[in-house]
């Protein structure tokens, strides 16, 4: 049987954006994990990590307590060896005025998950107050998941006018735009998505894979994706659109392959924390370790460091 046609609104937009050489995708992804790096540029990678994480706790049980110790952790990764700060501590709304006791004022940023995180299934009403209060709280960045069921029924409009009544809600809070990858499934789809997102934000906001709540998050190929379609969009446009993989990253080796796509894909203005960061709490603890490692020659036990919050 012959494949599904796409929707006419999709074969519209493919018809402006192109679509995704998928083979090509994995065989470009798959040598940034050949690259070699010598000390020197190692650590300099470990370190350029660590000041792009959004150090994150969203749990039910999260308290005032814990985002306190999470604040603390963020804002000193590890009591030796002057590690840099993370980039962002990222609660649920309601624990944003605790996170600005301990953070406000310093450059770490507090960011927040909203728009009913991470269904999305909530009218729009209530999505644009739970932005309000994370915003009137304290909050610098807001993470905002989009409507894909109205991306996966076509409605594209519909998508993109509730992404801009977001852009208003956060003021001057930063916006990043959560995709949810696995639940769009091909990388067409991916590339499409990023697409009607960013043609709605607004310079230096944010591209993001993933809630980190699914079975698939973060990947090499759909980073790479979302990388050429931020490329595309700044030649055409000359507009600037930050990237945030989530979800899934655990390791230092792991981070060193996404920054070596982002330097070969979009180049060095976007490495630092304004134009990428990295959801993935759990990886804090490894890069330390690593960093630590080429400090000292030796791997130091991991119960030597803190706990990450959780797996995000």
């Amino acid at each position: 049987m012959p494949a599904p046609k796409a929707p006419t609104s999709l074969s519209r937009l493919f018809d402006e954006i192109g679509t995704v050489d998928h083979v090509g995708i994995e065989e470009r992804v798959a040598k940034y994990t050949t690259r070699s790096l010598k000390k020197n540029s190692k650590v300099f990678g470990l370190r350029l990590a660590v000041t792009m994480v959004d150090l994150t706790t969203l749990e039910g049980k999260d308290t005032p307590g814990k985002v306190a110790s999470l604040c603390q952790k963020a804002l000193t990764p590890h009591d030796v060896g002057d590690i840099p700060s993370t980039a962002a501590v990222c609660v649920y709304p309601a624990l944003v005025k605790h996170a600005k006791k301990h953070v406000g004022g310093t450059q770490v940023k507090i960011a927040s998950v909203a728009t009913a995180f991470p269904s999305g299934q909530a009218p729009l009403k209530t999505r644009l107050a739970e932005v309000h209060a994370a915003v009137n709280d304290g909050a610098d960045e807001i993470d905002m998941v989009i409507n894909r069921g109205a991306f996966l029924a076509g409605e594209f409009g519909r998508m993109q006018d509730e992404i801009a009544a977001v852009v208003e809600a956060c003021g001057r809070a930063t916006l990043k735009v959560i995709l949810e990858v696995s639940e769009l499934e091909t990388y067409d789809n991916i590339r499409a998505a990023s697409f009607l997102a960013m043609r709605v934000i607004r310079p230096n906001d944010f591209i993001k894979t993933s809630t980190g709540k699914t079975s698939s998050n973060a990947t090499l190929g759909n980073n790479q994706v979302m990388l050429e379609a931020i490329r595309d969009h700044f030649l055409a446009t000359g507009v600037p659109i930050a990237m945030k993989p989530a979800g899934g990253i655990r390791t230092a080796k792991q981070a060193l392959h996404f920054l070596i796509a982002v330097k070969e894909t979009l180049g060095d203005e976007w490495l630092n924390n304004r134009r990428y960061r990295f959801g993935a709490s759990a990886l804090l603890n490894d890069l330390v370790r690593q960093l630590e490692k080429e400090r000292t020659g030796a791997y130091q036990a991991p119960w030597n460091f803190s706990d990450a919050t959780e797996g995000y």
